[in-house]
């Protein structure tokens, strides 16, 4: 509430307890003040000093809506913030409908590769929506779940240390000109950073005999020259303050120190090995312990903790005398104990009640599918990448278990098994999804045209064939897409709203749609590109322009005619459209969607879109921007009427899978063939000869 008015006066003595609205009290500095009414009008009286205190509650007073944190632009009175929310542009809903669609058995069945090669011709709604579905099943579906043992190694990145180690030699470079620190003293120039040459030597962690590596000192030494170097200067700089005297630091080329030993003899030496803080100076995580923070300490045991081990500061692990719990500890030998016993409501399964004079004899060996695929190279047969993948998928869904997983029998027996794949594909890319791997094959319908709204087969949170819904509308118009969508199209589809031919299964790709639109004359068409269904109204003929006598040019000129019309009138035809068209209309021009634009208040709804934001330095963050759009809800129908469609029996006279078989010829019934009589029998006879 505080965003509203800011807090007011502190409240007088008297009217900090007084609510009576006819109140008489005397009017005193520092006591009470005069009764007033509300200036809104809302029907309050109060003491002048609750004046800010009433703004806070009172109804008439304007205020922004509660979403406007959320892009909504609408002020109104605090009385219809309630009614508001019904049409509030921010206040959107996301439909959480979900539906499941499982693997065909066979993918090669002849119904499906006919409605394939038909696609572009006839666009049934089942066949579109199982193809969306399809789709959005293969981007989500990891190779790498179903076949760990095909897949290549991953590529390794980059560790966090030395992603630190790129951190400090950029900040070092920037403290020093050009990344170079001038070590006068020594006559060598020190480089700020690990080199690559520096890395591999820390990765090697080699000492031999017991002494240190003269390169791999050498490379530490240059890693660690701003520290090292800053300790002998400011020791060189408190010398000279004493003398009275100040040198300044030099900075020369990096051809320029290149200077006989006899110099570096010469050269007064500092010893700094009990004030430095080098990985190789003795003492140092004692000092470390005494003069820093813990969560230093702790920073730099992460940054330099190879150095350490390499130099013999710390040990690589606890040893065991030192260890607390595993010191003094003696091995016990291991007792194998084998006192299990059959129980007695145990009962062997059918398969193993044979005798054992019958049984054939085995003996125990490890076999697998891999034998065969020796054969099965040879003939040149390969799996189907998304057959195998979504039938192992649905083993887990439906099984509860991978195929070829270790399953127990009994309380004595366990099933282990193993299946080998043939993929031409393989191996895969470590992150490699379904939609990656079949990209280059020929389209097939691997999803069944029908739909389960409810199953108890399995979890739908957890399940890969589940599908959801996931469009947002306004909070007005959620209930009529879940009204026309889901319920009358969706659950629907099969037999009512649109109709097959019985003979599908033989491949007959027949189809009609029987409902249309009570008060309209339109079809329901699936979008794929928005995974929406779309109301098309039929244009009559007669309002089609399809006179060829119009010459070319004329039919150019008039082509726009729409576009010429006054702004008010397109604004005024554009109020009748539906929230998808408009959003298609807005795509056409600059002019249509000015006007489209004047409908977003009252018709769009505003929402955020999250965007990720990359830095230079390598970090990222996400950054909301708010985003005006129109919803993807067509036109509200109120009730459904069967159109004026054809009976499916005038499909089946002419239908080419519909064949006839006319039987001339006398043939035996069931049980027959073996009854041999000279005389034709009849049925009192079949049962008299019975008895």
């Amino acid at each position: 509430m505080s965003r509203y008015r800011k807090s007011g006066p502190r409240l007088h003595r008297h009217c900090e307890t007084c609510y009576n609205r006819r109140c008489k009290a005397s009017i005193e500095v520092s006591v009470s003040c005069m009764v007033i009414n509300c200036r809104l009008l809302c029907g309050a009286s109060f003491h002048l000093c609750k004046e800010d205190e009433h703004s806070l509650l009172c109804p008439n007073e304007k205020v922004p809506c509660i979403n406007a944190h959320y892009g909504c632009p609408f002020t109104m009175c605090r009385s219809r913030l309630a009614k508001h929310l019904e049409v509030c542009p921010a206040s959107i809903i996301c439909c959480s409908m979900e539906w499941s669609r499982w693997p065909v058995q066979n993918p090669d069945a002849p119904l499906y590769p006919n409605l394939l090669k038909e696609l572009h011709e006839q666009e049934s709604l089942d066949l579109s929506m199982a193809l969306r579905d399809q789709k959005h099943l293969c981007a989500r579906l990891k190779m790498r779940n179903c076949f760990p043992e095909l897949m290549e190694e991953r590529e390794e990145e980059p560790t966090s240390v030395e992603e630190e180690y790129d951190e400090e030699a950029a900040a070092g470079r920037g403290a020093v000109p050009n990344g170079i620190h001038v070590n006068e003293h020594e006559g060598s120039v020190l480089l700020n950073g690990p080199s690559k040459s520096c890395e591999k030597a820390m990765n090697e962690n080699e000492v031999l005999n017991g002494d240190i590596d003269k390169e791999k000192y050498n490379l530490f030494e240059k890693m660690f020259s701003k520290e090292k170097g800053g300790c002998k200067q400011a020791e060189a700089l408190k010398t000279e303050e004493k003398k009275g005297r100040k040198t300044p630091s030099v900075t020369k080329p990096q051809d320029a120190f290149v200077e006989p030993k006899n110099e570096e003899a010469n050269a007064p030496s500092v010893d700094v090995s009990k004030s430095g803080l080098a990985p190789w100076q003795d003492g140092v995580l004692e000092r470390l312990g005494q003069e820093v923070k813990p969560r230093e300490f702790n920073m730099y045991i992460v940054h330099h903790g190879r150095m350490l081990i390499s130099f013999g500061q710390m040990d690589a692990c606890t040893p065991r005398e030192r260890d607390f719990v595993y010191g003094s500890l003696e091995p016990i030998p291991v007792q194998t104990l084998r006192s299990f016993k059959v129980p007695t409501s145990y009962k062997q399964k059918r398969i193993q009640l044979r005798e054992f004079k019958a049984r054939v004899m085995t003996e125990h060996k490890c076999v697998g599918t891999s034998d065969e695929s020796t054969a099965s190279e040879e003939d040149g047969w390969e799996m189907d990448e998304m057959f195998a993948t979504l039938l192992c998928y649905a083993e887990t869904e439906i099984r509860g278990h991978k195929i070829s997983e270790m399953v127990p029998t009994d309380g004595l027996y366990v099933d282990i098994a193993t299946q080998t794949y043939n993929f031409a594909t393989a191996p895969f890319k470590y992150n490699a999804s379904l939609t990656e791997v079949t990209a280059d094959m020929d389209l097939k319908l691997h999803l069944e045209l029908d739909t389960e709204t409810a199953t108890l087969r399995h979890n739908k949170f957890t399940s890969a064939f589940s599908f959801t819904c996931g469009h947002f509308f306004r909070r007005d118009e959620f209930a009529s897409h879940f009204k026309n969508v889901h319920l009358d199209i969706q659950s629907c589809m099969s037999g009512w709203f649109e109709q097959r031919c019985p003979l599908a299964y033989l491949g007959c790709t027949f189809s009609q749609r029987r409902l249309q639109p009570a008060t309209q004359r339109a079809k329901v068409f699936y979008n794929q590109d928005h995974s929406i269904f779309t109301l098309t109204p039929e244009v009559p003929a007669c309002l089609q322009n399809n006179s060829p006598n119009i010459s070319e040019k004329a039919h150019v000129k008039y082509e726009d005619s729409l576009s010429n019309l006054p702004f008010e009138v397109l604004h005024h035809i554009a109020a009748y459209l539906d929230s998808f068209t408009l959003s298609q209309l807005a795509l056409v021009s600059r002019l249509f969607r000015d006007i489209c634009a004047t409908l977003l208040q009252e018709r769009g709804m505003v929402a955020f879109k999250w965007r990720k934001k990359s830095y230079s330095h390598g970090g990222a963050r996400w950054k909301p921007t708010i985003v005006w759009e129109f919803s993807t809800l067509f036109s509200k129908v109120e009730n459904w009427c069967i159109g004026d469609t054809p009976s499916m029996a005038e499909h089946l006279q002419n239908c080419p899978f519909y064949q006839t078989e006319l039987k001339t010829e006398p043939f035996a019934l069931t049980n027959m063939s073996d009854i041999k009589e000279k005389g034709r029998n009849n049925l009192v006879s079949l049962f008299m000869g019975h008895k």
